[in-house]
């Protein structure tokens, strides 16, 4: 009697838990991105696998919170907004890599880690935003610095992940001295000190204090879907810059495994999912970005914006560079 009684208890104990690391039929993921992008997703893969998504949304801080959790995180599948955040958690051993032939057949190299520890869902380009009072305007990343556009860019924090991943990528393709020497350039071209966030830049377009700025092409999507912020995406041009040489820069969302994960085998079968046409065709659609799998269609509003060619660099490539790249931000104190 009293061995029953003790296993009762124990049961209990056992049910009161909040999130019970090895409980079977769930998986537990940490994520960046909002909750109206990615519960259409684990929605449908719960419908499909009967696996129940537990998900903790943030902003920041997930590093910290792995390493602060350590082996004892409940976190199987980790999502993220960019390329500099994916490193980071690379960086500190964070991850533990995914052997997955679907995985590697769906994603491009280019856009996955080559120790298979991290893997792109979605791209968007960094564009430059251009006032329509300027007419076409053919451009290129390397131009931003040209003295003729002295007191006409604006641009959101050079240190905000998504211009340290575009200042990563000069340091690829031009290396330390000359993209030094283009940050020179583009902070003289500022028409005011760095601020807000890339909807704020093609804000200040609209009010006439400055004519170009950077941002990333989803941000048009959702600015023309937004009743008050359309009056500021009809003032622009969305432009896919070095289409006459490189490629525009290309920064991705992505996804990987935790690397204590208490659910591994439902998190390979969520990330897989991710990278399935179904979900990569929902994701795309619902953030008007472009889907890592070939083949999948773009949604019709991004479809009008046209084509572009990506730059060529692989995303380990340019993220080799991002410590340099904060290195010459903080040399022309380019937020200052």
């Amino acid at each position: 009697m009293f061995k029953n009684t003790l296993k009762r208890i124990s049961l209990l104990l056992v049910a009161a838990m909040p999130l019970v690391a090895g409980a079977a039929g769930e998986v537990n993921v940490y994520s960046y991105r909002q909750p109206f992008l990615v519960e259409p997703l684990f929605n449908k893969f719960t419908e499909q696998t009967g696996v129940k998504v537990n998900v903790v949304f943030a902003k920041k801080g997930m590093a910290e919170r792995l390493a602060r959790e350590g082996k004892h995180s409940p976190a199987d599948v980790l999502l993220t907004t960019d390329i500099s955040r994916l490193i980071e958690l690379q960086d500190k051993q964070l991850l533990q890599p995914v052997d997955s032939k679907a995985l590697q057949a769906a994603i491009p190299a280019r856009y996955r880690a080559s120790d298979d520890t991290w893997y792109g869902l979605t791209t968007r380009v960094r564009n430059i935003y251009s006032a329509k009072r300027l007419g076409e305007v053919d451009f290129t990343y390397e131009e931003l610095a040209d003295p003729k556009w002295k007191g006409k860019i604006c641009t959101r924090s050079g240190k905000h992940p998504y211009n340290v991943a575009l200042v990563a990528a000069m340091v690829a393709e031009h290396g330390e001295a000359d993209t030094l020497t283009w940050l020179q350039g583009v902070k003289a071209n500022l028409a005011r000190k760095p601020q807000g966030n890339d909807r704020g830049q093609v804000q200040a377009i609209h009010q006439g204090l400055c004519d170009i700025a950077l941002g990333n092409s989803y941000y048009f999507g959702k600015m023309l879907k937004n009743d008050k912020q359309k009056v500021w995406a009809d003032a622009v041009n969305i432009n896919f810059p070095n289409q006459k040489n490189r490629g525009a820069h290309v920064n991705i969302s992505g996804v990987a495994m935790a690397k204590y994960a208490p659910h591994a085998k439902n998190a390979k079968a969520l990330m897989e999912f991710l990278a399935s046409d179904q979900a990569q065709a929902m994701y795309a659609e619902t953030n008007m970005e472009y889907p890592v799998r070939a083949g999948v269609k773009v949604s019709e509003l991004v479809s009008s914006w046209g084509e572009f060619k990506a730059d060529h660099l692989p995303l380990e490539t340019i993220a080799a560079n991002r410590k340099t790249a904060l290195v010459l931000l903080d040399k022309v104190q380019f937020d200052l």
